[in-house]
């Protein structure tokens, strides 16, 4: 899988956003990373990465992300690594030993469910709940249709469902500003599709998609609280499937999913939900810290305990 958040693109969309991006790579191993600030200082951090094809490649790619990180007198390095060579379950061990410790919290989700695109569409349908395949093959009767665009003017679709999701649900969703700025960088360049459902030529729901080489992530949806019986989120998302499979693509990245053994957490919902679409679930190693100036990196750590003992 190749992850989207490791990709041209999204540099280019960071680079959008006046953040500075750096891109390197070497034998088995490669990163993005950005620059970022926050109480402790200057971060460089990189999401799902660096990828790397063994331990030995994941060494030398932390050697060029420290060696950034001294360039631009940034504190630590906070990593989220892919590397081949060590499992999920013992990474902390093979992490610790090279210096690393826990962030304070996982910035990107430590687990996703992937689905699959292998062999016909209707294989990926024999692999979903039978509700999802009849309302996929159906919901046309009720007068529902389905539309894909990459003109960033239509990401005001998506907008307005999300602001009725957060009302309803009471989360705060991204400002309307950065998913405009992510539409005009990704929608244009063909990176990012955005999947509406209309009733009667009406948008009902919408769903943002980014793809990668390989792999399309399902990033933001929302629908219209007034057609909710409908359950137009399960064909739209259906649909993005099938459209990812006519384009090549091996994989649906559904993002990220709660523990089996925690039913009360926050996402077990849309858990599910994901879930119902048949797929496998993909555990990584979470977000990690690599300390380059210690004795700032130490401060940072007590700072941010106190904050947390105050609150």
């Amino acid at each position: 899988m190749e992850y989207f958040l490791q990709t041209p693109a999204w540099a280019s969309f960071q680079r959008s956003l006046g953040r500075t991006v750096h891109e390197e790579s070497g034998p088995g191993w490669r990163f993005l990373a950005v620059e970022e600030r926050n109480p402790g200082g200057k971060v460089i951090y990189t999401p799902y990465g660096p990828v790397a094809d063994s331990l030995e490649a994941f060494d030398e790619a932390v050697a060029a992300l420290v060696a950034i990180a001294r360039r631009s007198r940034a504190v630590f390095v906070r990593m989220e690594p892919v590397t081949a060579g060590f499992e999920a379950a013992d990474a902390g061990a093979v992490l610790r030993e090279r210096g690393l410790q826990p962030a304070p919290s996982n910035q990107q989700p430590e687990l996703s469910w992937i689905v699959d695109l292998d062999g016909d569409f209707n294989d990926v349908l024999a692999g979903m709940k039978p509700t999802n395949r009849n309302l996929y093959r159906n919901i046309h009767k009720k007068g529902v249709t389905f539309r894909s665009s990459q003109d960033p003017e239509d990401i005001s679709v998506l907008l307005d469902f999300l602001h009725m999701t957060a009302a309803r649900n009471g989360f705060k969703p991204q400002s309307d500003d950065y998913l405009t700025s992510v539409a005009r960088s990704l929608m244009p360049a063909g990176a990012g599709t955005l999947f509406i459902a209309e009733l009667e030529g009406e948008p009902i729901a919408a769903a943002l998609a980014y793809d990668s080489a390989d792999t399309r992530t399902y990033a933001h949806a929302a629908l219209d609280d007034t057609h909710r019986k409908l359950s137009a989120g399960i064909p739209l998302l259906v649909t993005l499937m099938a459209d990812a499979k006519d384009k090549g693509l091996k994989h649906v990245d559904l993002w990220g999913v709660a523990p089996e053994d925690e039913p009360d957490h926050k996402w077990a919902g849309f858990t599910a939900f994901k879930k119902s679409f048949g797929g496998r679930e993909i555990a990584y190693p979470g977000t990690w810290d690599l300390p380059v100036n210690k004795l700032r990196y130490g401060a940072y750590q007590v700072a941010r305990k106190l904050r947390e003992k105050l609150r």
